[in-house]
């Protein structure tokens, strides 16, 4: 069974950066696909960003792109999501989710395993 743990959530001010983790364990990390996810109060979870299994290619919502950046290090079997110029709409509880397929998706029920989210506000 994999266990995703995130960290790196928490209260920063708009235009602020922050980097979140995601670390895996129980399974074969370098053979699944990964991604990012959240869930704004009162809003359904939407996708945030993924990444193949060797890290060589990337998807991004319309929404974060050119402000974050998902990367992974399968040597530390751990996902990241670095998040730049943070804005009051990017405030949720993110989570990290891998798909044992080894497809990146945006759907979320392509997903098998997910963490337990970390939250990020972002004030304006």
């Amino acid at each position: 069974q994999v266990q995703l743990v995130e960290s790196g959530g928490g209260l920063v001010q708009a235009g602020d950066s922050l980097r979140l983790s995601c670390a895996a364990s129980g399974g074969t990390f370098s053979t699944y696909a990964m991604g990012w996810f959240r869930r704004a109060p009162g809003k359904e979870r939407k996708f945030v960003a993924a990444i193949n299994k060797n890290g060589a290619r990337t998807y991004y919502a319309d929404s974060v792109k050119g402000r974050f950046t998902i990367s992974r290090d399968n040597a530390k079997n751990t996902v990241y999501l670095q998040m730049n110029s943070l804005k009051f709409e990017d405030t949720a509880v993110y989570y990290c989710a891998a798909d044992r397929d080894g497809l990146p998706s945006m759907i979320p029920s392509d997903y098998n395993y997910w963490g337990q989210g970390t939250e990020v506000t972002a004030s304006s």
